[in-house]
């Protein structure tokens, strides 16, 4: 009897401790998102390496919107469309992109997804937060996801899972910026020779 009721108080305890570690994480994951969904917008520096490759740059954000340049190549996002130069073919392919192509050029994409679909959890790593996300339907493009947040709520790492591996995005010099829309739309005044191919 005593077993019994050993038993059943521990797992009263470990539902208890998971419900307490999945509010903390969402509170952890809507200040983050506040701060980073600064309404003027956001730049950081960043290096990325996994199924993608490694590359290193410069991203700026604007709700939904990104722009992201790098030694290669620049990506434009303005919420619905996006356009990708590839510096050395000086060529601009036009898309719209899937979840998981948004999320592995906008490593800020975590603001809007752990919202729906995800179970969260959290743990302090070397003095900062640690927000796991599991997608509750494996079907999802990203699977798994651990973004490390500093104290100050800005997110210093993105390494997230998809059906072909992990991805490591690192982040830093995070700051608040007035931006302008057109950073996030491709200019072609800007690119005269460059031949542009739409995908869509």
């Amino acid at each position: 009897m005593k077993k019994i009721v050993l038993i059943s108080l521990m797992t009263v305890l470990a539902i208890g401790l998971n419900a307490q570690t999945t509010t903390q994480a969402r509170q952890i994951l809507d200040k983050t998102a506040t701060v980073v969904g600064n309404k003027g917008g956001a730049q950081a520096r960043f290096t990325m390496s996994g199924k993608y490759g490694n590359t290193s740059g410069t991203i700026y954000i604007k709700g939904n919107k990104f722009c992201a340049h790098t030694d290669a190549a620049t990506v434009w996002y303005n919420g619905k469309t996006q356009w990708m130069y590839n510096k050395k073919a000086d060529e601009v392919n036009i898309s719209t992109p899937t979840e998981a192509q948004q999320q592995s050029m906008n490593p800020y994409k975590f603001i809007n997804i752990y919202k729906n679909g995800y179970d969260l959890s959290c743990k302090t790593v070397s003095g900062q937060y640690q927000v796991h996300l599991k997608a509750q339907n494996q079907q999802r493009s990203i699977k798994e996801m651990y973004v490390t947040i500093n104290k100050s709520y800005r997110p210093t790492q993105v390494k997230m899972r998809t059906a072909k591996g992990w991805t490591v995005i690192n982040i830093s010099n995070f700051q608040a910026k007035k931006l302008s829309d057109r950073v996030f739309t491709f200019n072609s005044k800007d690119y005269p020779n460059a031949e542009v191919i739409d995908l869509r």
